[in-house]
């Protein structure tokens, strides 16, 4: 994720991936927690998004995870709240609250505080989920300030999603 992304830039990732679900004739929803509703922003930015994208859900904390998505507090107290298995949860519960058939979760550390050895500042998680029990999700370092990792993983998480549909229409 190298470069700097204007807003226009991330409508027209957003508007491809309007694309794409609408050739399915899929919907998405969103489960953010670091990006604090970026994503689902530059989504409802392009106009007719309400026809794929179902709705967001921001869980910034650990308690809107668990109340809203149905993230185990055991795996958040076992793994912490920027990790794999909290983040598969969080797209898998997006998708069970909804009326989508994909569905994109974003939690990391977006600093400049909130770092630790283990999981320093850049450190987001990322988890898609969709159709017949499909579900990924991969971990990310990125370079810079906040706003400068927040924006890289809008970015990641469309990017992301648009990469998991390419295997799925051969």
């Amino acid at each position: 994720m190298g470069g700097t992304y204007s807003m226009s830039n991330l409508e027209a990732l957003a508007a491809e991936l309007g694309t794409r679900l609408l050739e399915r004739g899929e919907r998405l929803a969103t489960a953010e927690s670091c990006t604090g509703g970026w994503v689902s922003q530059v989504i409802t930015a392009i106009a007719g998004s309400s026809n794929w994208f179902d709705r967001g859900f921001v869980t910034y904390s650990n308690e809107a995870k668990a109340d809203m998505l149905g993230v185990s507090k055991k795996t958040i107290v076992r793994h912490g709240a920027v990790s794999e298995p909290v983040v598969i949860e969080m797209a898998t519960g997006a998708l069970q609250r909804s009326r989508a058939q994909w569905a994109l979760a974003i939690s990391g550390v977006a600093g400049p505080a909130g770092g630790t050895p283990d999981k320093p500042v850049g450190t987001v998680c990322f988890a898609w989920a969709g159709p017949e029990g499909f579900a990924e999700c991969e971990t990310c370092h990125f370079p810079g300030d906040r706003e400068a990792v927040r924006r890289a993983s809008v970015i990641h998480a469309l990017q992301g999603l648009l990469q998991r549909f390419t295997p799925l229409l051969a």
